[in-house]
C-alpha cells in the first residue's frame, strides 16, 4: 500500500478480537492503538501496541453514547480521520445505534440500525435467508410464552438437537449453573430442564431450537468478509475451522482454523451482501451437512470474528480494508479479492497451543493438511507477536497457552461423549 494519509484507528473492546485488528494495524502503520473498553481482558494486558481506557459500564446505553460524546470532544483536535471499529456485538449494535450522530467525528463502517437488528437476532436472520434463498438448519422458535404455558416443548425433528439464544446481545448478561454459548439437548427432559434454566434465570427474548447436523469440529465453515462504503463486496476469506474451544462458556469460538477456497460459496454469499446493501465487515458462520451436501448458515456477525486474524496471517490485513476504502479512497475500483486461492501461501492459524491442537483435532485429511503447513512453518497466531513481547507479557501468554491444555483436559471428553 503507498504511503497513507493521517488517520487515527479506534477500537471498542479488550478480547481476542481486539488485539488481532490492533496488530493489523500495527502492521500496517507501526504505530499503537488507541481502545476503549469497559474490562481489561487478557489478550490486551502487558502490550505496547495498544493503549487501554477503561470506561465502567462502556458496554451499556446511556453510559456508551455519553463517553462517546466526550470521545467527540477528545478527538476534535486530532488532525486527520477518525476510524471507529467495534470489536463485539455489544460495541457494534451500540455504534450502529448511535450512527448518525457519531458519523459526524468518526468514521463508522456499520450498517444502519434497522438492517444490524434484523441480521443480529438469529430469528430475523433466518427471516432474510429464506428471502435470498439461504439454506440454514431446520428450525423452531421457541418463546418464552411457550415456557410460561407449562406445556412442553416438543421439536419436528430427532435428537440430538441444538439450542442457542436468539438475541446473542442479551444471553450475554445472563448467567446460571450450566449456561453455554449453544446447548446440544439429548432428550425430551434435558430440553426441558435447560428452557427452564434459561426462562427462569431473566432471559426474555426467543430461543433457536435446530435440527443437528452431524459431524465434528471439522465441518465447520467460517467467511469474513468486507463491505465497501459503496455496497460492493471487495474481500472474501474462507476459513475451515479444525477444533473449537471446549469450555461450555465458550464453545463454538474456534481455535484452529485452515484457510480454503470455494468459489460457490463465495459467490453465494456475495450475492447475498450486496442484495441486502451491507457495508463493512461481515463474519458468517456455517457448517457442511453431508446429508444434502450444502453448507447451513447458522449466523452473521455484523464485525470482524474473534479467530479473524486468519485473514491477516494468510495475507489479507483486515485493517487494510477501511483503511483503503475511508483514508486512502483507494479501493473502489479494485476488483473483489477471494482469498486463498494460492494453496502454497497458505498459514494455519492457532488460538491454542500446537501440542492441543494435535491431540484434540479430530483425524481427517484437513488435520493433515494442517500438520503439514505446521511442518513447514507454515503457522501463526494472534497474540504471539514479535513486535509486543515484553517477559510479562510472554509469561501471561504462556500461562493462556496452559490453561486451554487443563480445559481440554477437563471438557473435551465430556463434550465428544455428549456429540
Amino acid at each position: 500500500m503507498t504511503e497513507l494519509p493521517a488517520f487515527t484507528p479506534i477500537l471498542l473492546g479488550s478480547d481476542m478480537n481486539v488485539y488481532g485488528m490492533a496488530r493489523s494495524f500495527h502492521e500496517l502503520t507501526g504505530k499503537p492503538v488507541a481502545i476503549y473498553a469497559r474490562e481489561q481482558l487478557a489478550p490486551t494486558r502487558f502490550s505496547k501496541i495498544v493503549d487501554v481506557h477503561l470506561i465502567e459500564h462502556f458496554d451499556a446505553d446511556p453510559f456508551f453514547i455519553d463517553a462517546m460524546r466526550k470521545l467527540v470532544d477528545q478527538y476534535a483536535a486530532v488532525p486527520g480521520p477518525k476510524l471507529l471499529i467495534a470489536c463485539g456485538d455489544t460495541y457494534a449494535e451500540l455504534v450502529s445505534k448511535h450512527k448518525d450522530e457519531l458519523s459526524k467525528t468518526f468514521i463508522c463502517p456499520y450498517v444502519d440500525y434497522d438492517l444490524l437488528r434484523q441480521l443480529n437476532n438469529k430469528e430475523n436472520f433466518y427471516i432474510v435467508c429464506d428471502q435470498y434463498h439461504l439454506p440454514y438448519p431446520d428450525t423452531m422458535i421457541v418463546t418464552q410464552a411457550m415456557y410460561d404455558s407449562k406445556v412442553p416443548v416438543t421439536a419436528p425433528f430427532a435428537f440430538p438437537l441444538a439450542l442457542k439464544p436468539a438475541n446473542s446481545v442479551e444471553w450475554l448478561n445472563i448467567h446460571f449453573e450450566g449456561r453455554k454459548k449453544a446447548f446440544t439437548i439429548h432428550s425430551q427432559v434435558e430440553l426441558n430442564t435447560i428452557i427452564g434454566k434459561i426462562y427462569d434465570n431473566g432471559y426474555t427474548s426467543d430461543l433457536i431450537l435446530q435440527d443437528f447436523i452431524p459431524g465434528d469440529d471439522s465441518n465447520d465453515r467460517v467467511v469474513n468478509a468486507y463491505v465497501d462504503q459503496y455496497h460492493h463486496v471487495k474481500m472474501m476469506c474462507l476459513g475451515h475451522p479444525l477444533l473449537q474451544d471446549p469450555t461450555p462458556y465458550a464453545i463454538g469460538n474456534y481455535v484452529a482454523i485452515l484457510p480454503e477456497f470455494d468459489q460457490a460459496l463465495y459467490d453465494q454469499l456475495k450475492t447475498f451482501l450486496e442484495a441486502i446493501q451491507f457495508t463493512g465487515f461481515a463474519n458468517f458462520d456455517l457448517k457442511y451437512d453431508r446429508r444434502d451436501k450444502t453448507f447451513k448458515l447458522f449466523e452473521i456477525n455484523i464485525r470482524q470474528g474473534r479467530s479473524s486474524f486468519y485473514v491477516t496471517l494468510n495475507g489479507y490485513n483486515l485493517a487494510a480494508w477501511p483503511v483503503q476504502d475511508y483514508i486512502a479512497g483507494t479501493l473502489a475500483d479494485q476488483p473483489t479479492v477471494f482469498a486463498n486461492e494460492d494453496a502454497a501461501k497458505r498459514q494455519l492459524w492457532l488460538g491454542v497451543g500446537k501440542s492441543v491442537f494435535k491431540k484434540y483435532a479430530a483425524e481427517n485429511p484437513a488435520k493433515d493438511e494442517a500438520l503439514a503447513l505446521l511442518a513447514k512453518g507454515q503457522s501463526g497466531t494472534t497474540v504471539f507477536y514479535k513486535h509486543d513481547m515484553s517477559p510479562k507479557r510472554w509469561l501471561l501468554l504462556r500461562y493462556m497457552w496452559h490453561n486451554y491444555a487443563v480445559r481440554y483436559k477437563q471438557y473435551f471428553a465430556e463434550n465428544s461423549a455428549k456429540a
